[in-house]
């Protein structure tokens, strides 16, 4: 049997108006904590949009739009996903723990729940903060953090790009 590519007519896809204002809500938000590189908000924004994030909020040094490196690899997911740009992300876990969300830190700690051990609670609103590039998300975010998730990992570096790590948690959450 031969297959066939989908045209992009026909994959059903959501304007950025439709996308903000008609879709299923998630119960999913991401925090990026003081990610420093354009193209991996970047990711983030096309990623949160592939997986229908509610909204990304950008912390502390990440790049916002409009950046031309960001949307050259948001591909205009930027346009579609809701975002707000915060100086203190603390802060912005207290409140979004006030607003009923279980804020999980993606980061290894010791007391770390592994993604493929993690259960996602029925009508549970989930807000996932992924950190730096080189020094991972904020010891103050972590402890402000109802609990942490660690990808399962087997290399030598026990560590993944920012971006790559966002598409696997979300799979992940979709999953669980």
């Amino acid at each position: 049997m031969k297959d066939r590519k989908l045209l992009n007519i026909e994959l059903g896809r959501l304007s950025p108006e439709q996308y903000r204002q008609e879709r299923p809500m998630s119960g999913l938000v991401l925090v990026l904590d003081n990610i420093r590189s354009a193209h991996n908000v970047g990711s983030a924004f096309r990623t949160a949009d592939a997986f229908g994030v509610d909204r990304l909020y950008l912390g502390g040094i990440c790049p916002v739009p409009p950046s031309p490196e960001l949307r050259k690899v948001a591909l205009g997911a930027e346009e579609a996903v809701p975002f707000e740009h915060v100086e203190d992300v603390p802060a912005l876990v207290r409140r979004l723990q006030a607003e009923g969300y279980a804020v999980v830190a993606v980061e290894q700690t010791v007391h770390s729940v592994k993604l493929d051990a993690f259960r996602r609670e029925p009508g549970r609103k989930y807000a996932l903060v992924f950190g730096n590039e080189v020094d991972g998300v904020q010891q103050a975010v972590v402890d402000a953090c109802d609990f942490s998730l660690e990808i399962p990992q087997q290399g030598t570096k026990h560590s993944l790009n920012v971006s790559v790590s966002v598409g696997v948690v979300l799979w992940g959450m979709m999953s669980a």
